[in-house]
């Protein structure tokens, strides 16, 4: 199907119409699935893309998503072109089953065989469509809420492909299951609208790593939907990754159906994208379950990542833990909404929520609302939300005991992010996202440790070098290689003195010697 311009409509047509006449004749499905398409993007054209002026997006500003043309893809590139994308991946080589989609399309080439069978079902939608339709039929689209959403309208009216998980009962996978979506980003405005549906019946147990990221130099979006319903005494941990292009767009919703005495963990890590935003909805639909969520995002440049949420206490006797810290730098923000909604019948809800936000520079800009909707007169709630920069204190204690200051910053920026990292169950993912944070961070630290040395540092060296005496030639070198023995220990500790100088000038902080 050629991947055709679709405009949004204009003020002169009938919207719904526009749209109706877009999805005629396309293959996107069984019929019963047409009407949902149609009254969805009826949803979307009456509603229209949020703006600031929402309660729920005042923000996040989303007119460069609108602005962008739509261009819906439902194939992926050549075989030929995607040669070794998968080891692009942050969770490559996983040990577990992996589903590759390039621009919302399955890819089989790159992907692992189907699993049919011993309870579990691992399969792309397109496929599931033929091999169990009045399953899908009865679950499809069920949990997400088009009315709410606008984005997630556009996905139910435009998704053609996607996950389709289903863990039968009292079955344990013990291998995690690998979703891959790779944006080619091949063509300006390229957009994609995966929909996942997770269904983890009584008494099993799995994890899920969902993972996004980019290739091209185009400017992408990505609007996925992933449900679940999760039945009795289930395990789930669920991980998503969202590490695409920083000229991308990336919009999600995640909503969860829980059920009695289950377990569900989600882990959210925002990395990459111009403007990311994550719609958490989940409902805590029976007594004695547990449900934690937790994210951690960095942004610098001008990224925003956006993360919002709605926990549902609809039973009595249930937990729910949110934790989510941010990393912001230089001119990016950080948005954070969390909702605890518990209705009038969940008594003894237990629930906490936990915002915390580290501003590394003056420019950075966290935007923070933790909420509490309490109907019910029996139980523990709390919310709480920080923003700030470095801790004082603990860069003064750290400083005291002999630690530089530059090597104290990184240490709380790594243990910061760690309080995320550190909740996922799983030893392989949380090991390597353990490293992928702690790499990212380096980067962050070394670049603009680099650009001090280049400037501070050697301007200091360059005066020493004009003021040294001329009866001999010392030779300053890093202090990683051995000192040159030209250098007599009197000039070479001056020169490093005047290094550690320039840089701690620079960060506008008093002097400490490594």
């Amino acid at each position: 199907m050629p991947n055709e311009v679709m405009a949004f409509p204009s003020s002169d047509i009938d919207p719904r119409q526009s749209l109706f006449d877009q999805l005629d004749g396309r293959s996107l499905g069984p019929d019963w699935l047409l009407p949902i398409r149609k009254a969805a993007a009826a949803r979307f054209a009456d509603a229209g893309f949020p703006t600031v002026r929402d309660e729920d997006w005042r923000f996040t500003n989303i007119a460069p998503i609108r602005d962008l043309a739509f261009r819906p893809v439902y194939e992926a590139p050549a075989v030929e072109v995607l040669s070794g994308v998968t080891e692009q991946s942050l969770l490559a080589r996983l040990d577990g089953l992996q589903l590759v989609f390039v621009d919302g399309a399955f890819v089989p080439e790159l992907s692992g065989d189907r699993v049919n069978g011993d309870g579990v079902y691992v399969s792309n939608l397109k496929q599931a469509f033929l091999d169990d339709p009045l399953y899908l039929q009865e679950h499809i689209t069920r949990y997400s809420q088009t009315d709410q959403n606008a984005f997630t309208a556009l996905n139910t009216a435009y998704f053609a492909d996607g996950a389709v998980i289903r863990i039968g009962r009292n079955t344990a996978v013990e291998r995690p299951l690998h979703l891959v979506f790779v944006a080619s980003g091949s063509e300006e405005g390229q957009t994609a609208n995966p929909r996942n549906l997770i269904a983890v019946e009584s008494g099993a147990s799995v994890t899920i790593a969902e993972e996004y990221f980019g290739l091209g130099e185009s400017a992408t979006f990505t609007n996925v939907v992933t449900e679940f319903v999760v039945g009795a005494n289930a395990r789930v941990e669920h991980v998503k990754v969202q590490d695409e292009r920083r000229h991308s767009f990336h919009v999600a919703g995640i909503y969860a159906q829980l059920g009695r005495d289950c377990r569900f963990r989600s882990h959210s890590f925002a990395l990459g994208a111009k403007l990311s935003r994550n719609n958490i909805r989940t409902k805590l639909d029976g007594e004695g379950l547990e449900c934690v969520l937790n994210g951690l995002y960095l942004t610098k440049g001008e990224q925003l990542a956006d993360h919002h949420m709605v926990v549902e206490h609809a039973k009595p006797h249930c937990e729910s833990h949110e934790y989510f810290n941010g990393i912001l730098d230089e001119q990016s923000r950080g948005v954070f909404h969390g909702r605890i909604l518990v209705q009038p019948h969940a008594q003894k809800t237990d629930a906490k929520q936990t915002n915390k936000n580290l501003l590394l520079s003056d420019g950075a800009t966290a935007n923070t609302k933790p909420q509490l909707e309490i109907y019910a007169d029996d139980v523990k709630c709390t919310h709480g939300a920080t923003i700030g920069q470095m801790d004082e204190e603990a860069i003064f204690y750290l400083r005291a005991r002999g630690v530089p200051l530059v090597v104290a910053r990184r240490m709380l920026m790594h243990a910061f992010a760690g309080e995320i990292v550190e909740r996922i169950e799983h030893d392989a993912i949380r090991e390597r996202l353990d490293g992928v944070t702690w790499n990212r961070l380096e980067e962050w630290a070394h670049g603009r440790l680099d650009a001090l040395i280049l400037w501070m540092g050697m301007k200091r060296l360059l005066w020493l070098e004009m003021l040294r005496p001329r009866s001999y030639r010392p030779v300053i070198e890093s202090p990683s290689m051995p000192v040159s023995r030209h250098t007599s220990p009197k000039s070479w500790e001056a020169a490093t003195r005047w290094w550690w100088t320039g840089i701690c000038s620079a960060l506008s902080t008093p002097m400490a010697m490594p």
